[in-house]
């Protein structure tokens, strides 16, 4: 006899919370614990620069103009 195991995508959401400093380290374990992933602001920065295009085929004229664009539309 076959039995199938029906197996549940699992949905995550990113959270911000702010902890003192002091807790850090039982938030960390805890965090660990539960199989979750923790990060700070400095470690999802540092992954946004670190995917960002090297090359951008556009001139520092271009680019103010986009700016400026933005900046000042109505």
């Amino acid at each position: 006899m076959a039995t199938a195991t029906l197996q549940r995508k699992k949905i995550y959401e990113k959270v911000f919370v702010e902890i003192p400093r002091s807790d850090i380290d039982f938030f960390q374990l805890f965090a660990k614990k539960m199989g979750w992933t923790l990060e700070n602001k400095n470690d999802l920065l540092d992954k946004y620069i670190a995917s960002r295009p090297k090359n951008v085929d556009l001139t520092d004229e271009e680019i103010m103009e986009e700016v400026r664009a933005v900046r000042y539309a109505k």
